[in-house]
């Protein structure tokens, strides 16, 4: 055989080779993101529209966490939140209202302490996303409860539910096994 017509073969073989090589490579990285980021993934990639803008936007977040060095809190630490977080909760029978403006206030306070930025919202929950994917959630339904709150617009069940978006994540965050709390009472349920 030609000489020439070899070395085309070998360059075809290459390329198609990295071509495939490349595709693989996509596919691993979109399930590696998908399973780290979970729910996350696909708001990303609603958000953007495009699937690689939401990938390149996830790695981004990833390497910008990677960088802020978190860490897990001293026993002494989690023990002292869990407490707060105790009367938080306790609060909120007799005051629903106060209890959802402690609650955000004490998930601000762990995220602190862990070694998370707690400036602009968006930028705390993009942080969280990274490491707590399945609680992320929670905490942007709890926020616009809390929103709607703020606005006259929420009903105490409204609240009940932020309380337990709020503990979702705050246990996350604590990052230790506890006994499982009861849900906020709902004797108040429809008081505004």
């Amino acid at each position: 055989m030609d000489p020439k017509i070899m070395m085309w073969i070998g360059v075809a073989l290459v390329v198609a080779a990295a071509v495939a090589g490349w595709f693989v490579w996509r596919k691993r990285r979109t399930e590696q993101l998908r399973t780290r980021f979970g729910p996350e993934y696909d708001r990303a990639v609603q958000k953007t529209g495009d699937v690689r803008r939401a990938e390149a936007a996830l790695e981004e977040r990833r390497r910008r966490v990677e960088r802020l060095h978190i860490r897990a809190l001293a026993p002494e630490a989690a023990d002292r939140f869990a407490i707060s977080w105790q009367r938080v909760q306790a609060q909120f029978v007799d005051d629903p209202n106060g209890a959802i403006v402690q609650a955000d206030r004490l998930v601000g306070e762990v995220m602190t302490a862990r070694g998370y930025p707690v400036g602009d919202f968006d930028r705390r929950v993009e942080d969280i996303s990274v490491d707590h994917p399945d609680v992320v959630m929670n905490y942007r339904a709890a926020r616009d409860i809390a929103d709607q709150h703020s606005r006259g617009q929420a009903t105490t069940e409204d609240l009940r539910q932020a309380m337990v978006h709020y503990r979702s994540l705050f246990r996350d965050l604590l990052e230790r096994a506890e006994a499982p709390e009861p849900e906020p009472s709902t004797a108040t349920r429809g008081r505004r």
